[in-house]
């Protein structure tokens, strides 16, 4: 196991600034997630790493050796792209031999390996096959089959399940997740999939703007956002955010319930217009604007189908939000802070 740190890292090209000091560390064996919009800089940032790029300043270190004038071969990593980049003219077998084959191993050795990793992801029927031949949910496999092989000190994937479709996504997802853990080799994952995100890692960098705006495990970014970017980024339907007196006012769509399925001390009481409701089977989203004192804030309900309560577009109730749950911002930098008085807000 080795860990990935990066100082100060920096990437322009001409005048846009693609990275822009990201300071990053893992730990041994951590499944660290980079997660963002596109144009964020997350690809860029692997990129470096695994040297492909050559940063505009800074170091990237693996195991704590500076690596920034090493090749990419000599890093001891293994990158998975999105396209998954297979041979298409070669077997399956002689995909995942490739690497080895390149360093000179004995055939036999080789043979080995191959079984070894096959047997991994579960495609020991398939090595006589070509790429053109698979599923999507294969070839990842026979790609992740490949990386692995080598047995490198990280993983580096970018984007590797973006091909599949919503429901072999997440069983892969769950195969990923278990073959790392079984591995525990230290694996960094850029994905602009918050579900993802959140179900993979063990912490997630949240990236904007070619800077780092949180770090911290899945709760952590969810529950307690840095700013206004992570907790509009995060969450589906994002974080409500309704301007206070001096503060930006947050809470999610699922701590917003009707009155009467709360507690009823401890919350703030806001009066909710419905005018558009989403039955989704297991939750419903009401769409909607406040009152006073919030007038014609727009916001988000999410109730869960255990609640019961008919709702109908039109028409005006009053719900709540447990105090604990209110997040405050500020609104000039978006950054989080705490309110002088929580009363003062909602007067």
């Amino acid at each position: 196991m080795a860990t990935v740190e990066t100082r100060n890292i920096r990437k322009s090209f001409g005048g846009v600034q693609a990275v822009d000091g990201v300071d990053l560390s893992t730990k041994e064996g951590e499944f660290l997630v980079l997660l963002g919009p596109s144009g964020c800089g997350k690809t860029t940032l692997l990129r470096m790493i695994a040297g492909l790029e050559k940063p505009s300043s800074g170091e990237v270190l693996i195991a704590g050796e500076v690596v920034n004038d090493l090749p990419p071969r000599a890093r001891k990593i293994a990158m998975v792209f999105q396209s998954y980049a297979l041979y298409p003219h070669m077997t399956v077998y002689k995909n995942i031999a490739f690497p080895l084959k390149a360093q000179g191993m004995g055939t036999e050795a080789i043979r080995q390996k191959v079984e070894w990793a096959s047997g991994l992801f579960g495609i020991e029927l398939l090595l006589h096959r070509k790429p053109r031949q698979l599923s999507g949910g294969e070839r990842q496999r026979v790609a992740l089959a490949r990386a692995v092989v080598r047995e490198p000190a990280v993983f580096l994937l970018d984007e590797p399940l973006s091909n599949l479709d919503a429901k072999l996504r997440a069983s892969a997802r769950d195969e990923l997740q278990q073959f790392q853990r079984r591995i525990e080799t230290t694996t960094i994952y850029v994905t602009h999939d918050q579900i993802e995100a959140m179900g993979l890692g063990d912490r997630i960098a949240v990236m904007q703007g070619g800077k780092v705006r949180q770090i911290g495990t899945p709760q952590d970014v969810y529950d307690e956002p840095a700013d206004t970017f992570v907790a509009a980024f995060l969450g589906s339907p994002p974080m409500n955010l309704i301007q206070g007196k001096d503060s930006l006012v947050g809470f999610r769509p699922e701590h917003f319930l009707p009155r009467g399925v709360m507690p009823g001390t401890g919350t703030v009481t806001l009066p909710f217009r419905v005018t558009r409701l989403e039955y989704l089977g297991a939750d419903r989203l009401l769409y909607g604007v406040l009152g006073s004192p919030f007038p014609d804030n727009r916001v988000i309900a999410r109730l869960p189908s255990t609640v019961g309560i008919p709702i109908q577009p039109g028409e005006g109730y009053e719900f709540v939000v447990l105090e604990k749950d209110l997040k405050f911002f500020d609104p000039e930098t978006g950054r989080r802070t705490n309110p002088s008085a929580l009363s003062a807000q909602f007067a």
